[in-house]
């Protein structure tokens, strides 16, 4: 699963106890601590976004007399998808972009002038977005010949001299820099970072309160490592580079950093906080109101300051590291208004040591990542054994609806030991709503589950000891046979990469086109990446790792204690889609020579307990070692699961 669509509507908050409530074992406050949202508690039950467009005539409106205002004073003005961490899923609050153009697809970038409302976005939500946006605006479809990106829109098609205005908290760093220098070299235009956020003026009283949700601790029995040994392990890193310390901004970094979790953002455990790593102190910036007795004492000997004073503090550090002539690392999530308060001569951005770090998962995450992946295929063989039989026995058939079968396994999951939610919005898709790859059904215009037709569930739960992520691709009655050669091909590509043996150290951008190879043999391919890293109680997407042919992937190389997705797929618009999805751990494999010289070989070890349909296989495209691996999987599969179903009932007897 890539990016999603993030939740346009503020979640409740639930902790265990009853109903759609959840309680956190050791949780530091009590046992009915909040944590998340039921994901589609508001957001599912919305009737039909994707079916009708937002009037956005009143917003821009406002937008444009807020902009030509002598108080800001901009022909254009940036909307990113992106909060002040950059993070892929965003708080209700921080929906700016949807909420000024209607289009809630989790990438885009919103650019308006005085007479023009362009959105850009890439393949995965061509659909999605001119479903959702009125005429008012303007699909600027990236990837395509002949469209710029927004940057590029910005310095190549506006007029010489440009004021472009934007929120600098919400640009990163990198990217601000470049786009200032870019647009004073083109007629001297200017780049503004406009303290208010244009936006939510326009929002006003509507815009959602900013989450004060607990932050909690997430105990050593999961997590493997204690803070202060991370907190060394990253004064290590600093020490090399020959900086002053490390700004930390990315929200999982900095819970990662300090074993703490949270739930200001749907599906993420994250809280909102920023930290700065120095040689002789620690400091965590966040708001009072998150903080329990519990962590307050968890997080002794770490400075708390309030969560905005990061800023004024950084200004005050400027002036001695100019003396010092050295620097302060900060991630690539860093923010522009980051850099304006320290100053850009005082700060190096590169890739947070962080990254890496919790990117290697240590022994106790790797076995939460295990086991956490058992349960969870518990819960997709009760949920597919139980859709089986309404489908075809229950009557279900064209009376099911796509969110009836998304909350049906979420209730399936929740039933599984330490799963405290979903880890992003369940995909489930029949027929033509599965080539929309990012699809999000909404109560009243989702689709009627239809045994002709192609399903495709793409979901992933949240546990203490892991994340999963799975999609499965299934057909309850006769699929054609160009969609059994299509299906094949996918679990070819699915199988070549999961058979990779390779250099420890290579990229995920030299293994992609492992699992292209059967579709392009017909001409064919898919629009997204092939497989992402997955977090140990956090995001379900994950870096740097990554499986794809962009070039972003080519500097990160695999190492063992990784994890990484593997998930082809294949979508004709209008009719089907198709994806098979594990989720897998990098391991080391013995090979007969070794002509690394010592660094080792690589493979992938897939933790998803998923059992793939033959029926959709065409036997004569499968090789004899594709059999055998497809067999093994599926005995190891049986192994895992079967001990925790209930024999003769309904999961038990689908795994079968």
């Amino acid at each position: 699963m890539f990016s999603r669509l993030a939740h346009f509507a503020r979640r409740t908050i639930f902790s265990c106890t009853s109903g759609n409530r959840l309680s956190l074992p050791n949780s530091p406050t009590s046992s009915t601590s909040t944590l998340f949202a039921p994901p589609y508690s508001k957001k599912h039950y919305a009737t039909d976004e994707m079916a009708s467009p937002v009037n956005t005539t009143d917003r821009l409106k406002h937008l444009r007399e807020l902009m030509a205002s002598s108080k800001y004073n901009v022909a254009a003005y940036v909307v990113p998808s992106e909060d002040a961490h950059q993070s892929e899923y965003v708080a209700a609050c921080d929906e700016r972009r949807a909420f000024i153009s209607g289009f809630d697809g989790s990438a885009g970038c919103a650019v308006i002038t005085m007479d023009k409302a362009s959105m850009f976005t890439d393949g995965r939500y061509f659909l999605q977005a001119s479903k959702q946006m009125d005429a008012n605006w303007t699909l600027m479809k990236c990837g395509t010949p002949g469209v710029p990106t927004w940057q590029e829109y910005l310095t190549n098609h506006l007029p010489a001299g440009t004021r472009v205005g934007i929120d600098s908290t919400l640009l990163a760093a990198a990217e601000g820099g470049r786009l200032s220098a870019a647009l004073k070299s083109r007629g001297g235009g200017d780049l503004v970072a406009i303290e208010d956020n244009l936006v939510d003026i326009v929002w006003g009283s509507q815009r959602p309160a900013r989450p004060e949700d607990k932050a909690f601790i997430q105990p050593m029995e999961y997590a493997g490592e204690s803070h202060t040994s991370k907190i060394a392990r990253v004064r290590e890193q600093i020490e090399k580079e020959g900086a002053e310390g490390l700004i930390v901004a990315a929200l999982d970094e900095v819970a990662w950093l300090f074993n703490l979790r949270g739930s200001d953002i749907d599906f993420n455990p994250v809280f909102f906080a920023y930290a700065v790593i120095a040689k002789d102190k620690a400091t965590l910036y966040i708001d009072d109101v998150k903080l329990t007795d519990a962590v307050r004492q968890h997080l002794s000997g770490i400075v708390v300051r309030p969560y905005g004073e990061i800023f004024g503090e950084l200004s005050l550090l400027s002036a001695s590291l100019v003396q010092s002539k050295r620097q302060v690392l900060a991630g690539q999530t860093a923010s522009w208004a980051l850099v304006q308060a320290l100053g850009a001569e005082n700060i190096n951005i590169a890739q947070s040591p962080i990254t890496r770090l919790k990117a290697l998962k240590n022994a106790v995450e790797l076995q939460g990542m295990r086991q956490c992946h058992i349960r969870d295929g518990v819960a997709m063989a009760n949920y597919f054994g139980w859709l089986e039989d309404q489908l075809l026995n229950q009557d279900g058939n064209l009376r099911l609806s796509e969110v009836d079968a998304a909350d049906k396994l979420e209730e399936f999951r929740r039933a599984q030991e330490h799963c405290v939610g979903l880890s992003f919005a369940t995909i489930s898709s029949v027929g033509a709503n599965g080539a929309i790859i990012h699809y999000s059904p909404k109560r009243g215009s989702d689709a009627l589950l239809d045994v002709t037709q192609m399903y495709l569930c793409d979901s992933g739960g949240q546990y203490l000891d892991g994340t999963t992520d799975v999609t499965r691709t299934y057909h309850f009655g006769q699929p054609t046979d160009w969609q059994r050669e299509c299906f094949t091909r996918v679990l070819k590509g699915h199988i070549a990469l999961d058979r990779a043996v390779f250099p420890s150290g290579t990229s995920g951008y030299g293994l992609d086109p492992l699992a292209r190879l059967p579709l392009w043999e017909l001409g064919l391919d898919f629009r997204h990446g092939t497989g992402h890293g997955v977090g140990s109680f956090l995001n379900v997407h994950e870096g740097p790792q990554g499986v794809s042919m962009r070039k972003t992937t080519v500097d990160t190389g695999f190492s063992a204690g990784m994890t990484i997705t593997n998930e082809p797929g294949y979508y004709e618009d209008g009719e089907f889609g198709i994806r098979i999805e594990n989720t897998c751990l990098v391991v080391k494999v013995d090979t007969k020579f070794d002509y690394t010289g010592g660094a080792g070989y690589l493979t992938f070890d897939p933790v998803t307990m998923v059992p793939i349909q033959k029926k959709l296989i065409k036997p004569e495209l499968f090789t004899e070692v594709e059999r055998k691996w497809l067999d093994e999987y599926h005995q190891t599969v049986w192994d895992n699961v079967s001990p925790r179903l209930e024999k003769g009932g309904l999961g038990y007897e689908w795994l079968k």
